[in-house]
């Protein structure tokens, strides 16, 4: 029986190399000579620190758009308000999502049984399995959640025939 998993996944390389490519502009940016700002890259987390909230600010800019760049979905970056301490110290954290959260994973079953196309689906920890008997119904399926706006950037992995 013909299947495909939904899932949400971020290239993690593509991350490393991101947050490599702000980091070297941190270091040739003319603003940021002799300051104390740094870009951490811990797990599904960029953590940003400067010394002050604008360039805290510039910080989230540069490193958002070397994520763009890389070709990584806005959808798939949680960031954090701006932690401004009393000296005047900033700290900013970056989540990478991954994976489909269960109330997430239910819209997307509920919009492909809403569709009324011949599949089943059904949720499998952190991905969705769409099945059905016909080739050309899971790829209707694959254009209409496409089609759709969901919360999470959404890609389609394992096609079996």
């Amino acid at each position: 029986m013909p299947s495909f998993d939904i899932v949400s996944q971020v290239n993690r390389m593509e991350i490393e190399n991101a947050v490599n490519q702000a980091r070297k502009e941190l270091a040739n940016r003319f603003d940021f000579k002799g300051s104390k700002a740094e870009i951490l890259l811990e797990k599904d987390e960029i953590k940003l620190s400067a010394e002050d909230q604008f360039k805290i600010r510039s910080l989230d800019e540069i490193v958002v758009g070397k994520l763009a760049k890389r070709g990584i979905n806005p959808k798939s970056i949680d960031k954090a308000e701006p932690e401004i301490s009393p000296l005047g110290h900033a700290r900013q954290v970056i989540k990478i999502k991954q994976g489909i959260e269960s109330a997430v994973a239910k819209q997307i079953t509920s919009f492909i049984r809403d569709s009324k196309i011949k599949v089943t689906s059904q949720i499998q920890g952190d991905e969705v399995r769409v099945s059905g008997k016909n080739r050309d119904d899971l790829q209707a399926v694959m254009a209409a959640v496409r089609g759709h706006d969901f919360p999470v950037a959404l890609s389609f992995v394992n096609f079996r025939d």
